[in-house]
């Protein structure tokens, strides 16, 4: 076996491999002699099949086996002799395409190798940790308003208005018969609540106690039950009361309502609460001034593929963005701008700087993180929880991209402990303002 470098430029590696046929032969013949003891075949005891009817019966797809675990050896041993690693997958191409069985094979291997990639200044890292707490009105504010989400409804007089309660006895009509599941009493409903099919509610804005109205309205196309989608049907409405509404007081009932023991409890969750989304806030500011300049400091060669791939990922997604009803890949080939290029230039640099970085400095996502991370994803599917988990332990891609993110965090937090930070107390609009920057920057 021989392997030749015919191309070295600039990250771009290309190398030709010869195996020889009798190389080709042997490996095959050894295969052979591995499997002979296990195949069994007509007018034959198991084992005792002549190696030349093996050969023939066999030898065409193990011959391509040989080939595949030679060219797969041959590039692994020069990987680990050399050093490189390829930013994609190898290239592997063969060049004598009308070789014949027992000629030597030639293949062409091509690949883009990772950069050296050079250390990092911690010290000249300058950051400035934004560290904001819940002032006293934000938490009476957001007391407010759980005091306004735990509202009651008084009996009113006159007429109703949007945001009122209205209870009501109804019966839905489909072309003068009653149908089922239209009909209800002493129904509390909630003018602009948007819980009965369009058109319904506001119907009912003006309305007072005592008032029969005939509502007509028409079902959504799409609505579940097929009998009545896309239906006109009148409901005739009894209005039995009218209420307004009328905030909680914000007393300790209101505290034990939200599970605290005492209002002052429930202040000191909400400060806790308030504090946590503060700090997820600051850490964004952070890490994005961290990664700013990184990308200022740090200068190395990217190869070329990665950047194209980042850029059409780039160029896809914010095309789907824009034109949300087109799926997967249905649509015209999208060409990524110079903004595309220029954005995929930094996150692939910064990507493979903070993986060198991880990499060297040991830092790991231990088994413990995993699992908080994929609880907390499969939250997001009810009563499929399981079937979440499974599909995560089954598919490494998924696998990799919860990890992805957890493995970035635990190495900016690596960098963070070893940067020059400073901290700096601002108030709750001063942070805003600073996470509104990112958006435009």
């Amino acid at each position: 076996m021989q392997i030749t470098e015919t191309l070295a430029e600039g990250l771009k590696r290309e190398y030709q491999i010869t195996i020889t046929g009798t190389d080709l032969e042997a490996r095959v013949n050894d295969k052979l002699i591995e499997a002979q003891p296990e195949i069994a075949m007509k007018g034959f005891r198991k084992g005792k099949v002549p190696m030349a009817l093996l050969k023939k019966q066999y030898g065409p797809r193990l011959l391509g086996e040989a080939m595949q675990d030679a060219v797969d050896g041959a590039l692994q041993d020069h990987l680990t002799t050399c050093g490189d690693r390829p930013a994609m997958q190898p290239a592997v191409k063969m060049v004598n395409e009308n070789w014949k069985e027992g000629d030597d094979i030639i293949v062409s291997v091509a690949y883009e190798k990772l950069p050296e990639i050079p250390g990092v200044d911690y010290k000249a890292l300058k950051l400035e940790k934004l560290v904001a707490k819940a002032a006293d009105s934000e938490i009476d504010e957001a007391l407010k308003n759980l005091a306004a989400s735990a509202q009651n409804f008084d009996t009113k007089k006159g007429k109703s208005a949007d945001g009122d309660q209205v209870v009501i006895d109804f019966v839905g009509k489909l072309d003068g018969e009653a149908f089922d599941g239209g009909s209800a009493e002493d129904y509390p409903l909630v003018l602009g609540s948007g819980s009965f099919i369009p058109g319904f509610e506001e119907q009912l804005v003006g309305v007072k106690k005592g008032d029969e109205k005939a509502i007509d309205v028409t079902f959504p196309e799409q609505y579940g039950a097929a009998h009545l989608a896309g239906k006109a049907v009148v409901f005739d409405v009894t209005v039995k009361e009218v209420r307004k509404p009328v905030a909680a007081e914000i007393d300790e009932e209101l505290a034990k309502k939200y599970g605290a023991e005492s209002l002052e409890a429930l202040k000191g969750q909400i400060a806790e609460r308030m504090g946590v989304e503060y700090a997820g806030a600051a850490r964004q500011v952070l890490k994005r001034k961290l990664l700013d300049q990184l990308d200022a400091q740090v200068s190395f060669a990217l190869p070329p593929s990665l950047v194209a791939a980042e850029a059409g990922q780039i160029a896809h997604q914010l095309w789907h963005e824009e034109n949300p009803d087109v799926h997967g890949h249905d649509h015209a080939e999208i060409t990524p701008s110079e903004e595309h290029l220029k954005l995929a230039e930094r996150r692939v640099k910064l990507g493979l700087l903070l993986a060198e970085l991880g990499q060297k400095n040991e830092v790991k996502v231990t088994d413990a993180e995993m699992t908080q991370a994929i609880m907390m994803q499969a939250r997001q599917y009810p009563g499929q929880e399981r079937a979440f988990f499974e599909f995560i332990q089954q598919n490494q891609a998924a696998q990799q991209q919860i990890r992805a993110p957890l493995f970035e965090d635990k190495v900016i937090d690596f960098i963070v402990e070893l940067a020059d930070v400073t901290e700096k107390s601002i108030g709750k609009d001063e942070l805003k303002a600073a996470v509104d920057a990112l958006e435009v920057e």
